[in-house]
């Protein structure tokens, strides 16, 4: 029972990937989908048991497992743009299927279970930049610039929305390239952005399209990291660790950039009380 109580995490996840698996391949009759969320559930579930056996690189295991698979598989080699280009090209296609099911299950209901786990363990942009050297943040978060993510996502809703009523042709070929060229330029602004700011994750803080999903649905999130404040001695690491500058002192859902947070699990590891927990 110990055991079991133990890995119940990783039995949880592993077991509602296999539930929605199961279900979109019995509804749609089309067994990829059984493929595809079973290994995306199998391998959040690796993650996560080699995070409960103290594994350095647990986390990793997962980004690059699953964020290789999107992007090289699922993108470059069967040509289905998983991008927010590919959610609007779906959405106006009236077709419920490839991005518009992620887009669904990962980032829009899907962040009222796990928060904004995407970002911290399958995102295929982040895979990349969470290899750069500045791991903490070293400058103050810029709030403002926050805003350009709504125009990024602006952009991207209205290029899509041109190609329908231009009634463009080779419609897929399009996607195709606008997701090759849109990754490149997300790389590049990626690792710009860090290496200006000195932080890793100013891409997700002020650019990325996605989180204006992922925000809202967030804040409801069943999986949060909560502090004891009968165990907290207030030395900071939290804080200082936290690549999100989430206020991890303060366990109201209103807290300081609290829909930001990837649940990467810095700030439970170096926790030297053992005072945070999900």
């Amino acid at each position: 029972m110990k055991t079991l109580k133990k890995y119940s995490s990783p039995i949880f996840m592993f077991a509602l990937f296999e539930t929605i698996a199961v279900g979109l391949w019995l509804w749609s009759g089309n067994l990829f989908y059984l493929f595809n969320f079973t290994y995306i559930g199998g391998f959040i579930a690796l993650g996560v048991t080699l995070y409960i056996r103290r594994f350095r690189y647990a986390r990793l295991v997962v980004q690059l497992g699953v964020g290789l698979y999107m992007l090289v598989y699922l993108g470059l080699i069967h040509g289905e743009n998983m991008q927010i280009e590919g959610f609007w090209y779906y959405l106006f296609s009236g077709v419920f299927e490839a991005a518009t099911i992620h887009y669904l299950i990962a980032k829009i209901a899907g962040p009222l279970i796990f928060g904004r786990g995407w970002c911290g363990y399958a995102c295929w942009t982040a895979m990349v930049l969470d290899l750069l050297p500045f791991k903490q943040p070293q400058t103050p978060r810029r709030p403002r610039l926050g805003r350009l993510r709504y125009l990024v996502f602006g952009i991207s809703l209205v290029f899509v929305a041109a190609l329908f009523l231009a009634q463009v042709r080779q419609m897929e070929a399009i996607m195709f390239r606008s997701f090759v060229v849109g990754n490149l330029l997300y790389y590049i602004a990626g690792v710009g952005l860090a290496f200006h700011f000195r932080d890793n994750r100013a891409f997700c803080k002020y650019l990325c399209p996605i989180t204006v999903f992922l925000k809202p649905m967030s804040y409801y999130s069943l999986s949060r990291v909560k502090v004891d404040a009968e165990k907290c001695i207030g030395c900071g690491k939290c804080q200082k660790v936290c690549p999100m500058d989430v206020d991890m002192l303060d366990n109201a859902r209103s807290r300081k950039n609290g829909t930001e947070c990837i649940l990467c699990m810095q700030c439970v590891d170096h926790c030297p009380k053992g005072a945070l927990k999900t």
